[in-house]
Formats: structure tokens, sequence, C-alpha cells
């Protein structure tokens, strides 16, 4: 791993639980990647889960959209990608000091990808404007209707993670019902 990618994970590490607390005004949702999991299989709220487990992440309270928000789209969650998801968002016309601030340092710290966060905005431009929606009503919905409803035609990227993350859900089953 780069060195500024070290930097910019440095950045969002310090950075994101401030910006909950000082910015976000939503209430959390209480939610946590377990009982994501009982959504049920295919619905947003249950690939969420499956997102959460298997790259072994929590929800942050009041920060719960952006994690819902990498499923929706499709994007992961390398350094690389944590930018482009603002760039998608900023063409699909959010403004936030955050998301000018990850654009900026990032962009500039990253600059080698440019061309992949100009596509990444591009892609944001041409979708259904999704950041105002209210993302834990949609969590029983399936997941592959809300990407239909944003993307306006087939869902671009099956959630990615889905296999794998099936497969080490599976296995946790498994492994709890052993014990």
């Amino acid at each position: 791993m780069k060195i500024r990618e070290k930097i910019c994970i440095w950045l969002f590490e310090k950075s994101k639980i401030p910006y909950a607390n000082h910015f976000k005004k939503n209430e959390p949702w209480n939610l946590n990647r377990t009982t994501l999991l009982d959504f049920p299989t295919g619905s947003l709220g249950y690939e969420l889960g499956l997102f959460l487990t298997i790259n072994d992440f929590h929800l942050i309270p009041k920060l719960e959209k952006h994690d819902a928000y990498h499923v929706i789209t499709g994007y992961g969650t390398s350094v690389k990608e944590e930018i482009a998801l603002q760039y998608f968002f900023l063409g699909n016309k959010k403004r936030s000091p955050y998301l000018y601030a990850v654009i900026l340092i990032g962009g500039s710290l990253l600059p080698e990808y440019g061309r992949y966060y100009y596509q990444s905005y591009q892609h944001g431009k041409n979708t259904a404007s999704i950041y105002k929606w209210n993302i834990k009503k949609l969590l029983s919905e399936p997941l592959c209707q809300i990407q239909e409803a944003i993307f306006n035609k087939d869902p671009p990227f099956r959630t990615r993670f889905a296999k794998r993350a099936k497969a080490v859900y599976q296995t946790e089953l498994v492994e709890v019902k052993t014990k």
C-alpha cells in the first residue's frame, strides 16, 4: 500500500466520528450486521449484512447509509474506491463539506486514478439521485430492484462479494451450530 493511501486511511479514521457527531442530524439505525442478516435473502438489508460480515465491519451510528451505498453502487472499500464513491455522489448532485474534502485531498494524493474518478463522476451523473433517499426504509426491498430503479436498467454490478459472502456466512452458521 502506498504511503499516500495510508494517509487517506488515517484521515478517514480520524474524521468519521467527529463528522458523524457534528454534521449528521439523522438518528442512528440501531441495527447491526447480525440483525441485518435476518432480512430476506437478496434484500438490501441482507446484502448489507453480508457486506459487513465479509469485510469485518460494523455500522457506525449516523453513517450507516455509507455502507449501504457501497452495496447499492458496487464500489468496494479500497482507498481508490472510497474516493471514487465520493466522485459518484458529486456526479449524483450531493454536496457536503466531507465530500469536497475527500475529493480534494484524495484526488490530490492519488492523481493516478483520475480517469477512474472521472468515470465514477459520470456514472453518478447518469443515475437517479439517491443521496436523499431514506435508505433505512429500503432495507427489506430486493437489492436488484433498488439498483434497477437507480440505474434505470439491469444492475451494472451484482454485489461483488455475494458468492464469497454467502460461503463465509454459511461456514459461520455451520460453526455456530456445531458449537
